[in-house]
């Protein structure tokens, strides 16, 4: 009988231990949560998260940036499948976009055009120009081209543009290329460091504007 209660209670004794210890690790988890709550974000080493740019700033560095013409590939004709409603909406996609996006400016446009078109032609875009034009517009963040998520489509500007803009979306979708972009896929104004330029080559610039491929298709 003796014996009994001593095994009893040397059971007892070692799942009290057991009882303690995991206490023991659940106080020390809930301290390291405490300290590291207190301590905010977790940021990469190497200091605080780097400072926007200055207009200045970005244009010095976008301008370190070398222009690799003998990367510009032709762009295709392209080829509109479609009957004479869609290609009306696919007009008035391209030319919203390119006055938006280039205001008046003749080039400006036609360079958006291309773009758009070559995004069409592109894996891993919408397969039809409002598709593109419009792509993840119904995020808050994530659209392609700002306009369609910053409400400036709610204020449709009354612009002469809207003619030329109209024109030169026409005889884009009847097959004529904007040469001096080639086939990029992207483009930013030069007073602004997009966080994706780096890991795109840069192949032409219009004006303000620097386009771009992804690299695999340089």
């Amino acid at each position: 009988m003796a014996q009994r209660r001593t095994s009893s209670r040397r059971r007892r004794t070692s799942h009290d231990l057991a009882a303690e210890r995991w206490l023991l690790l659940l106080f020390v988890v809930a301290g390291i949560v405490v300290v590291a709550g207190s301590l905010g974000p977790w940021r990469p080493a190497g200091g605080p998260a780097a400072k926007p740019l200055t207009m200045a700033e970005a244009r010095a560095s976008n301008a370190r940036v070398p222009i690799e013409t003998d990367l510009r590939r032709s762009a295709a004709r392209y080829r509109f499948r479609g009957g004479p409603a869609a290609r009306a909406q696919a007009v008035e996609c391209l030319a919203t976009a390119a006055l938006y996006e280039a205001g008046d400016d003749v080039r400006g446009q036609r360079a958006v055009i291309q773009v758009i078109l070559n995004r069409v032609a592109a894996p891993g875009f919408p397969k039809t120009v409002c598709g593109v034009v419009y792509q993840g517009s119904g995020r808050a963040t994530g659209c392609q081209f700002s306009f369609t998520c910053d409400g400036s489509v709610a204020r449709r500007p009354v612009h002469l543009g809207w003619g030329q803009a109209r024109r030169a979306a026409r005889r884009a979708l009847a097959g004529e290329v904007f040469a001096e972009v080639g086939r990029a896929t992207h483009y930013h104004t030069d007073w602004m460091v997009p966080y994706w330029r780096d890991t795109l080559v840069k192949v032409a610039r219009v004006r303000s504007h620097l386009f771009y491929v992804r690299a695999r298709h340089a």
